[in-house]
């Protein structure tokens, strides 16, 4: 029987893949990821979300951009992680995933998406995880790869969203005391939210 995963905040961690600064140049409308995650940084703050970080090879390919504000999400920044596997599951992150058994859904953005995204949604897929990509929240060098990478995330069972589709999910009702502060975020972001659609989304939009 096909399974429907739906998002819960109290359930879900957001996983920010390897968005480095020796990327910027390089990534396709990498500028617009950065007002996507920013944003889902907003939604976590007010839905109570954790957020792994993970950042591949640092040494040769930067930090996390400080464009992101990942200092602002407090105590629900779970680790920033480095890495020179592909995929995000190193032994650390495991770890601090079996330190939280109640998680049940995984929403991963960042890059690239056919080489570090595509890895880590495939191996959180194979740990039993729903995996949610936000179509206009990962990126490559060569944009022509994300729509199939796309494609092979979803043909493996992982589920395919937008940005602010996946934060109404979570949020999924206005009658609850953190609406107001929600719905703030969506119309301050709104603007980015349009940018951001027109950038990353025009050939993504057949998936």
């Amino acid at each position: 029987m096909y399974q429907v995963a739906t998002l819960v905040p109290e359930q879900t961690l957001f996983f920010l893949c390897d968005m480095q600064t020796r990327f910027k140049t390089a990534i396709d409308g990498f500028d617009e990821l950065v007002l996507t995650i920013n944003k889902m940084l907003k939604v976590a703050k007010v839905l109570g979300i954790p957020v792994m970080v993970t950042e591949q090879n640092p040494k040769g390919l930067g930090n996390t951009t400080p464009e992101i504000d990942v200092a602002s999400l407090g105590d629900l920044h779970v680790a920033t992680v480095e890495k020179s596997l592909f995929s995000m599951l190193v032994p650390e992150v495991k770890a601090l995933l079996r330190e939280r058994p109640h998680v049940k859904s995984v929403v991963l953005f960042g890059i690239e998406s056919h080489v570090c995204v595509l890895q880590s949604a495939l191996d959180l897929l194979h740990e039993g995880y729903y995996v949610h990509i936000l179509a206009d929240g990962v990126s490559s060098c060569n944009r022509e790869e994300v729509p199939i990478a796309l494609s092979r995330i979803r043909q493996a069972g992982g589920y395919i969203t937008t940005s602010e589709s996946a934060a109404f999910q979570l949020q999924r009702e206005s009658g609850t005391p953190r609406f107001k502060a929600f719905s703030a975020v969506i119309k301050e972001e709104k603007e980015n939210t349009a940018r951001t659609s027109r950038q990353l989304l025009q050939y993504r939009s057949s998936l």
